[in-house]
C-alpha cells in the first residue's frame, strides 16, 4: 500500500475515466487509486471493470459529498495517512500530488491545489464569486485561501478520519472553513488545471451562481451554529 490515495469520484465520466486512471497507473504508480462511481447512468462503472480498475459502484447517485465521503471512508478503513479528491473530467494534473504531499508534511491538515498562489484571478463572474468567498473566509477565520474553490484537495489522517466520521462534512469551501476555525492548518500550492475534453460539466452559470451564494451565506452564517464533533 503507498501513502497516497487518489480518491476519483465519477458521475457520467466514461469519456474520461480511461484517460484519467491509465495515466495515473502509468505514469504514477506510487499513488494508491479508487474510482468512486456515483449511481452514473452511463456505462461509467462498466468501462472501470472492462479495464481492471479498482472501483467502489454505489448503487444510486449520492452526489459529490456522498461519493468522496465514501471515497475517505475506505482511505480511514485501510489506513492510508493522506488522501486527495482527484476530477474524473481530467482536469485535474497528478504532477501537482507531489508538492502537495510535501506542503501536508510540514504539519498541514489540508493541501489545496490552487490556480492563483503566484498567478492573478482573471476577472469573470466565476471568479467575482471565488473573491467573496475568500472573502467570506478570510472574515470568519482570519485567513486568506486564495483559490477556496479548488476541488483538488490532500487530506491527513486526521481529516481523512473526520471526514470519514460525520455526514455533514461535505468537500466544499464552508466546510474547509470552518475547520480552519476550529484550528484546522490549511496551506495552499500552485498548480494548473486542465480543460475537460469530454463530456459536459454539470456546472453551467446558473448553478455556479447559486453555489456562489449558497457557500457565501453557509460560510457567514450557517457555519456560526455547527458543532464540531471528532471521534
Amino acid at each position: 500500500m503507498n501513502q497516497v490515495l487518489v480518491i476519483i469520484p465519477a458521475y457520467n465520466e466514461e469519456k474520461n475515466i480511461v484517460r484519467v486512471v491509465d495515466n495515473l497507473i502509468q505514469h504514477y504508480p506510487q499513488y494508491d487509486y479508487v474510482v468512486i462511481n456515483d449511481g452514473s447512468k452511463d456505462h461509467t462503472a462498466a468501462v472501470c471493470r472492462e479495464h481492471g480498475y479498482r472501483l467502489i459502484d454505489l448503487p444510486v447517485n449520492l452526489g459529490l459529498a456522498g461519493a468522496f465521503q465514501t471515497g475517505l471512508k475506505y482511505a480511514d478503513r485501510m489506513g492510508y495517512p493522506y488522501a486527495i479528491q482527484f476530477d474524473a473530467d481530467g482536469q485535474h494534473r497528478p504532477e501537482f500530488i507531489a508538492p502537495m504531499l510535501e506542503e501536508i508534511k510540514k504539519g498541514n491538515d489540508i493541501v489545496i491545489a490552487s490556480r492563483f498562489v503566484t498567478e492573478k484571478k482573471p476577472f469573470t463572474m466565476r471568479m467575482v464569486g471565488s473573491h467573496l468567498i475568500s472573502f467570506a473566509m478570510r472574515l470568519t477565520t482570519g485567513k486568506r485561501i486564495k483559490d477556496p474553490t479548488s476541488g483538488m484537495r490532500m487530506f491527513d489522517r486526521t481529516m481523512i478520519h473526520e471526514f470519514a466520521s460525520n455526514i455533514n462534512y461535505g468537500p466544499e469551501p464552508d466546510t474547509i472553513s470552518y475547520l480552519m476555525k476550529h484550528g484546522a492548518k490549511v496551506a495552499e500550492v500552485q498548480a494548473a488545471m486542465d480543460e475537460r475534453i469530454e463530456g459536459k460539466s454539470y456546472l453551467t452559470f446558473s448553478k455556479s451562481l447559486s453555489y456562489m451564494l449558497r457557500m457565501g451565506i453557509s460560510i457567514m452564517l450557517v457555519q456560526l451554529f455547527r458543532k464540531r464533533s471528532v471521534s
